[in-house]
């Protein structure tokens, strides 16, 4: 249940100690609330009056609510400490895989990302909020019982001592399968997280090829998944009886020692009933423990996928600070390779950009166009040589290099809020004039006056749906918010939307093109009238690299992709 990194985290050593303090005076009124009620039985049964031991009973209700108010202050503090600490991992993780990029988040899986981010931060909360509130009670309370029970009866301290670790055992070999059966499960759970994103990103091309089996396969992956959950379930319940059957016979084995003992005329009521009262207090921690340690496993679990992100190594950065893009910028790509999960994705990849020019990458699916999206926007660390203007790039400041790099995907996130503030997020501080103004640039004007709240109007999960192609004019607004910003990479940025809706969208952002470093992958040939060079790329390497026009007249691979695209008229106007 315990992981040693928990103690590397802000305020864990801090926690521990507040919570040793708590647990060391819930023990001494356990101790005394015991006391008090034996006290109380024993006056009672010698015919003592209720006046004669209301001393006793006012003892076991001071010491009760004492009690009652550590266990209330130890939940506040670990409640508090869980949510803190997973609220501040989470944006950790979601720091850390920006920076890492999407090649990262491809690897891990954009499912699993998402299901590590919201189901796996409240698992960690609770992982978090009850591992240190168990385990101090574990450590303290059983020590206080065990020394108080062997002053009264030296044979019942001795059978609490050695039935203990039997119960320690017991909880270890059936925690360790438990522990098992969780890691398969949670992984199943992201497996099936990733199946379901990807059949709704692709249902549109499903549906267009025909293929109808897909829910079939998230059926398959939903009912393994359920198997899975079942098992852990059983081995869970299992656990819990043998938990509680071990400390029933165990308190059942002090209870037998201390009748005969008390027959035999070896103890007197009052020690014995005490140290009968304080056998369940004894081992009520281990049982606790036992009955949560199930409850924090996917924590457990969803805790080491975290750390393995976080400890993953980052994109080297240096101090060396970007100049600003320029008409006189340039960028010289040479012999660049890149390779991550045993796979060659780009080699042999030679070229050289410059100033305010509008390139093309073009290539069949799977040809390494978004790979050198990303590792020209610095997510990926090739081998050879990027350089920009004479410098190499992994000798400057790569966080310097992506705030002048604007980067539009096939599809955009949008996030659940009002347009204006997925407009300005990554410029907070702008103005609703700014924020106008970027708007009607992006085309957006005409949406947002059809909409009773405007700028103000949510969407996202619970709010208003958008198309494809608001989304993408969103992006765009957002993009053309931060004036800062002179590279813009674009990864198929139409490929989901209809000709009309991407012939108006190409309509609004050609304009915008002037003044920026403009990198377009796409299959949509009809882009190339817009640009100044193409890059055309074939399983992973770059077989040509021209104008338009150039490449249609000479190059025998670009006439072939145009010829496999089906645009040759559109590539050659």
């Amino acid at each position: 249940m315990f992981d040693r990194r928990l103690l590397a985290l802000p305020g864990a050593k801090k926690l521990l100690i507040q919570l040793l303090g708590l647990t060391i005076i819930e023990a001494f009124a356990i101790i005394a609330q015991a006391f008090g009620l034996a006290q109380a039985i024993v006056g009672l049964w010698q015919g003592q009056h209720f006046a004669d031991v209301s001393a006793a009973v006012l003892l076991f209700v001071v010491a009760y609510a004492v009690r009652q108010l550590t266990t209330y202050a130890r939940n506040l503090l670990s409640d508090g400490f869980g949510q803190a600490q997973s609220e501040q991992l989470r944006t950790d993780l979601l720091q850390r895989l920006y920076r890492l990029g999407p090649s990262a988040i491809a690897e891990i899986g954009s499912g699993a990302v998402v299901t590590q981010l919201l189901a796996g931060s409240s698992e960690i909360q609770a992982y978090l909020a009850l591992t240190f509130n168990k385990l101090v009670p574990l450590l303290v309370i059983p020590i206080a019982v065990f020394v108080m029970v062997s002053t009264q009866s030296l044979k019942a301290g001795i059978a609490l001592l050695l039935l203990f670790p039997v119960i320690i055992g017991f909880m270890v070999i059936l925690g360790l399968a438990a522990k098992d059966q969780a890691d398969v499960q949670y992984a199943g759970f992201a497996k099936l997280t990733n199946h379901f994103q990807d059949a709704l990103r692709g249902m549109a091309s499903l549906d267009a090829l025909g293929v109808n089996d897909y829910d079939q396969q998230v059926y398959t992956v939903s009912e393994r998944f359920r198997k899975q959950t079942m098992k852990v379930l059983k081995v869970a319940m299992l656990s819990g009886f043998a938990m509680d059957f071990f400390a029933t016979l165990a308190i059942a084995v002090v209870a037998v020692f201390l009748g005969l003992d008390l027959l035999a005329g070896r103890v007197s009521l009052m020690p014995a009933l005490l140290s009968l009262i304080l056998a369940p207090e004894y081992f009520l921690p281990i049982r606790a423990f036992g009955a949560d340690y199930h409850a924090t496993l996917n924590g457990k679990t969803a805790f080491e996928a975290t750390q393995a992100i976080l400890v993953r190594p980052l994109p080297p950065m240096a101090l060396l600070p970007v100049p600003q893009w320029d008409a006189n910028s340039t960028l010289a790509v040479k012999d660049l390779a890149v390779s991550y999960s045993g796979h060659q994705a780009l080699s042999q990849v030679s070229f050289t950009l410059s100033g305010f020019q509008k390139v093309a990458i073009i290539g069949a699916s799977g040809s390494g166009k978004t790979t050198l999206l990303n590792t020209i926007a610095g997510f990926l660390t090739p081998d050879g040589a990027i350089d920009l203007n004479g410098v190499a790039l992994n000798t400057l400041n790569q966080s310097d290099w992506q705030q002048q790099i604007s980067y539009i995907p096939q599809s955009p996130y949008i996030f659940a809020d009002t347009i204006a503030a997925n407009i300005n997020f990554y410029q907070p501080q702008a103005t609703r004039e700014q924020i106008n103004r970027v708007a009607t640039i992006a085309g957006l004007q005409h949406f947002l006056t059809s909409l009773p709240e405007g700028l103000n109007t949510r969407i996202g999960a619970g709010g208003r749906g958008i198309s494809g192609g608001q989304a993408q004019r969103i992006a765009l607004a957002r993009t053309l918010l931060d004036t800062n910003r002179a590279v813009w990479l674009f990864d198929e940025p139409t490929a989901h939307l209809d000709i009309e809706t991407e012939l108006a969208l190409k309509k609004t952002m050609t304009p915008l093109f002037d003044q920026h470093l403009v990198i377009m992958a796409t299959h949509r040939l009809h882009w190339l009238s817009e640009m100044d060079l193409v890059l055309v790329m074939a399983h992973g390497k770059l077989v040509d690299v021209g104008t338009p026009q150039a490449l249609a007249k000479h190059s025998v691979a670009f006439q072939q992709l145009v010829q496999t695209l089906g645009g040759g008229h559109d590539a050659e106007n």
